[in-house]
């Protein structure tokens, strides 16, 4: 038995390793993995997983025999170059069993030895990609509220019928019907030895909900989109790509970041990747470049996923004299896993010295590419402070950086990079 000794961790599990006979019978490939808007129907479905901060790691929960899965995990592998090695093993793999039920279970066993007691585990079907960000942290913000479990779901609006075996038709009350939804969240070794009961009584459950429930824990309801489909048929597939279409048309976010270093030994300086050389060098854990710690900055902030200080801490050695376009590079991929591009950047440096006029197309370029933009998309200027202050007085320099990040441009960044 695993105690926490801290606050409980999120883990989520994703079960995969269905043919889903219902959606297109015979077909070669199952469900999960057909395209969908540029990617697959599972690669949308952990990427909520994927991009919130909360969740430690996802496991993927594969057939014996997948010879799909590789192939996605290999993308997403390479989306996240130069990120940290901690951050790439959030994405773990498992094999699944017979049923949803036995997948579920599996999943929780490749995570023994990880995951504590108490920590929680979300669990979320592999052919729901219409999964928003603001319904993982509703399902995850109920646990911080004392719920000692969460299901996503949608209360019902229509009219219900029930049909009997002889033709009857009745209507059914709805007071008080919801639809069962995923994700749904409770506690690592309560969810594990309610599936483990469940299997030894020979019920199936069709949810983790109806094993807890057995367990006798009432689940809080926590009020999702009736949008969050799950596709079943093929004909589904349009209704999901209607769904994200429209979400992406929507979702724009605006970001802002700042970084200032003081001036100290050296013989340059390093400025959206460029070293340009200087009579001085700047103190600084890594090589010191304001540009992309604003800009990262500013993207972590549109993305509302904490600081670059929170992701690559000062006190991690490994992160000594780094080079800071990686760190760019991985907040890029947390921003492409998250569902967004880049619109524009636009950053000024604040200096008296160096100058940086004959830099910036350099810079602009360097920028673009580790963020998948066009490099008409970023934009850098300097300024000085009229000799007042830190900066005027020649003691250091600094940047701010400003960017628009839209869901819809990420399709399009997409499309470039597989030209």
């Amino acid at each position: 038995m695993i105690r926490a000794e801290r606050a409980p961790r999120v883990f989520a599990i994703v079960p995969a390793a269905g043919r889903g006979e219902r959606f297109a019978p015979g077909a070669a490939t199952p469900k999960q993995y057909a395209p969908l808007a540029g990617r697959t129907v599972i690669e949308w479905s952990i990427a909520p997983l994927l991009a919130n901060p909360r969740v430690s790691a996802t496991v993927v929960v594969v057939a014996a025999d997948d010879r799909w899965w590789q192939g996605i995990e290999d993308r997403i592998a390479a989306a996240a170059e130069g990120r940290a090695r901690a951050d790439r093993e959030r994405l773990r793999r498992a094999v699944g069993g017979p049923t949803r039920q036995a997948s579920v279970a599996n999943g929780l066993a490749s995570l023994q030895g990880l995951a504590a007691d108490e920590d929680w585990v979300l669990v979320h079907d592999a052919a729901r990609p219409c999964l928003s960000t603001a319904e993982v942290d509703a399902l995850l913000d109920a646990l911080e509220r004392g719920a000692t479990g969460a299901v996503l779901a949608s209360a019902l609006v229509d009219t219900v019928k029930r049909q009997s075996p002889g033709g009857a038709v009745e209507t059914v009350d709805r007071t008080g019907l919801w639809r069962a939804l995923t994700p749904q969240v409770f506690p690592y070794r309560r969810l594990r030895d309610a599936l483990a009961d469940a299997a030894a009584a020979g019920v199936v459950v069709t949810d983790e909900a109806q094993a807890m429930e057995r367990a006798g824990v009432a689940p809080a309801l926590v009020p999702g989109s009736p949008f969050n489909i799950k596709v079943t048929r093929a004909e589904d597939l349009d209704t999901a790509a209607r769904i994200l279409a429209h979400a992406e048309a929507k979702h724009m976010r605006v970001g802002q970041g700042f970084d200032v270093h003081r001036f100290g030994d050296g013989d340059h300086v390093t400025l959206g990747g460029v070293r340009i050389e200087y009579e001085r060098g700047v103190v600084a854990h890594s090589d010191g470049d304001v540009v992309i710690h604003a800009l990262c900055d500013a993207i972590l902030g549109a993305l509302a996923a904490g600081d670059i200080g929170q992701h690559f801490p000062d006190t991690d050695p490994r992160y000594r004299g780094a080079d800071s376009r990686a760190f760019l590079r991985a907040v890029a991929a947390r921003m492409r896993a998250a569902g967004f591009g880049l619109v524009n950047a636009d950053v000024t440096v604040l200096a008296e010295a160096p100058r940086i006029a004959k830099h910036r197309a350099t810079m602009a370029e360097r920028l673009a590419a580790d963020l998948g933009a066009p490099p008409d998309a970023i934009n850098v200027k300097a300024t000085t402070t009229e000799r007042l202050g830190f900066i005027g007085r020649g003691e250091g320099l600094a940047a701010f950086a400003s960017v628009l990040l839209d869901s819809a441009t990420r399709a399009g960044a997409q499309a470039r990079s597989s030209t």
